[in-house]
């Protein structure tokens, strides 16, 4: 019985939680979330999970101790200044994710309000553990921004420098998630999937009602591998 065989599949329709780990752990030692998004299912085949975070989620984000977002820290002490977390709503237009089994990014949709399409966002991550309820991971600072003309172009490269200075990503694992980059480079160039699969044309189902965050949105079950 592999990891994924212990847990049914989520039907089209089913409310799960995408979550990111923070880079440190709480008091007590164990992984703390700091990012949590509630989720509809589009899709969950042995190939790809698809799911819709839809305008108007109420999700949970980092932010600052005294509350103050955290992009408005400046970068030198973005990742050394006392965090928390608060509760949100995702406003503007919704979010496709995509993720394929055991690769170390998502891939994101974007499309404006008039459902224009306006590019992909490869999202280098911690490949996904799943569990009941959803799946997690761990964000890895870096990114990639892929636009309809097949262009494409790094982001948040300081970031991902801050972090290694921080302390939160050593140079082994930076190494890693640059691999990684490279990696999903090369998908973006031969235009494999998912950017080939036309997922800029999907909508959502209009009968869809937008999930609720749980309470126990913070709980740390046993993961399995995605």
């Amino acid at each position: 019985m592999t990891g994924t065989d212990r847990f049914q599949r989520w039907a089209p329709g089913d409310h799960i939680l995408w979550r990111y780990r923070g880079h440190s752990q709480d008091p007590s030692g164990r992984d703390r979330v700091d990012i949590c998004r509630p989720v509809t299912v589009v899709q969950d085949t042995a190939a790809i999970l698809a799911v819709w975070m839809a305008p108007g989620t109420e999700c949970v984000k980092p932010v600052l101790a005294d509350g103050t977002p955290v992009h408005q820290q400046p970068l030198a002490t973005r990742y050394t200044a006392p965090r928390t977390v608060m509760r949100d709503r995702w406003f503007g237009s919704g979010v496709l994710k995509l993720a394929r089994p055991g690769e170390p990014w998502s891939v994101w949709l974007f499309w404006d309000s008039g459902w224009a399409f306006r590019s992909w966002y490869v999202n280098l991550e911690e490949p996904r553990t799943r569990w009941a309820g959803g799946i997690d991971s761990e964000d890895h600072f870096l990114d990639i921004s892929v636009y309809p003309d097949r262009s494409w172009l790094w982001r948040d490269e300081d970031e991902f420098a801050e972090a290694q200075r921080a302390g939160l990503m050593s140079p082994e694992k930076a190494r890693r998630v640059r691999a990684a980059g490279a990696a999903a480079v090369e998908v973006i160039t031969a235009w494999g999937p998912p950017f080939a699969d036309g997922w800029e044309h999907w909508r959502p189902d209009p009968r869809w009602r937008v999930p609720e965050l749980p309470a126990d949105w913070g709980s740390v079950p046993a993961r399995l591998a995605s």
